[in-house]
């Protein structure tokens, strides 16, 4: 099939813009096949950004990109500008070691996870495995970059790992591997029944920085980004140099940052940061620090002319 000029032309700007870009059916949040959802959970387990592109409510580009890579499936992945391939390649570079070198990441040392599975956890496993297992199907546990994990029943891969606990095999890519060490799955009553509670003690945590050692912060002239959760009415009577109200539009500056960039916020007393400063934690945020007192431990610890209210 010819490939419009103005189709070809926007396709290679996608390309040309995006260092990592998947060519999918759905996105990243909401894959809508089998195999647009398999590389994504690679790409998940090793990068923290990438681009997707919904060929679904594309047409003209789910066509084009086939022409474009004389290719006949989707998905389909470009990495710096080459084509890599559709899933069954990705499956095989992944498998083998080679997708580390092609996305420029470092590859992980290959680890034996501590898992601990509760008895009750363990009995809902076996049931489920029995329900949806099959020939080639097995429980599988990914923990994605962010660190929430995910279990699921699916087929084995060569570069799976073997973690048994409790009369449980559970297989792990080796991202999840390195990312699980001491888990406990257990099982919570929530108020729609029954469901996996997953522990992490490897997830990031919100830390505590108190006004000292945020003056001391500035002081040093370290990059960071320090951001005021509190109203505008609020910020009108008081504020900490240097700092930024968390409106929409930083918010949205703030989530395509970096996920290694360091977060420093505050609010009155220290509440409203805290559940601010929780939420980058699940964004995939990893310095993420609430300001203990807030401004008004500020204003009684620092800096006395700054008004408190």
């Amino acid at each position: 099939m010819a490939l419009d000029e103005a189709v070809r032309q926007e396709i290679q700007d996608l390309i040309e813009s995006n260092d990592v870009v998947l060519f999918m059916k759905g996105n990243r949040r909401a894959p809508q096949c089998g195999f647009s959802a398999t590389v994504v959970g690679i790409l998940d387990s090793m990068l923290p950004d990438y681009h997707t592109v919904d060929v679904l409510s594309a047409p003209h580009i789910r066509e084009g990109i086939k022409a474009y890579s004389s290719w006949p499936t989707i998905p389909q992945l470009y990495v710096k500008g080459e084509f890599v391939g559709g899933c069954d390649i990705i499956q095989e570079m992944f498998g083998s070691g080679e997708i580390y070198e092609t996305l420029g990441v470092e590859p992980v040392e290959v680890v034996q996870p501590r898992i601990e599975i509760s008895d009750s956890a363990a009995a809902a496993l076996r049931q489920a495995v029995s329900e949806h297992g099959g020939p080639g199907r097995e429980l599988h546990l990914t923990v994605d970059p962010t660190y929430q994990a995910n279990l699921s029943i699916a087929p084995r891969t060569p570069a799976d790992i073997e973690a048994k606990t409790n009369g449980i095999t559970l297989l792990l890519d080796p991202l999840s591997a390195s990312r699980a060490d001491g888990i406990r799955i257990d099982i919570a009553e929530t108020p729609n029944g029954q469901a996996f509670k997953v522990d992490n003690p490897n997830a990031p945590q919100v830390q505590a920085m108190t006004v000292r050692e945020l003056e001391a912060e500035i002081e040093s002239g370290e990059s960071f980004e320090l951001l005021d959760v509190r109203t505008p009415e609020e910020r009108a009577i008081a504020a900490i140099p240097g700092s930024v109200l968390l409106n929409e539009e930083e918010a949205t500056r703030i989530e395509s940052l970096p996920r290694d960039t360091k977060l420093v916020l505050y609010c009155h007393h220290g509440g409203r940061s805290q559940q601010a400063a929780e939420q980058f934690v699940s964004l995939g945020f990893s310095r993420v620090f609430n300001v203990t007192g807030g401004i008004d431990a500020w204003s009684q610890e620092v800096d006395p002319d700054v008004p408190r209210y």
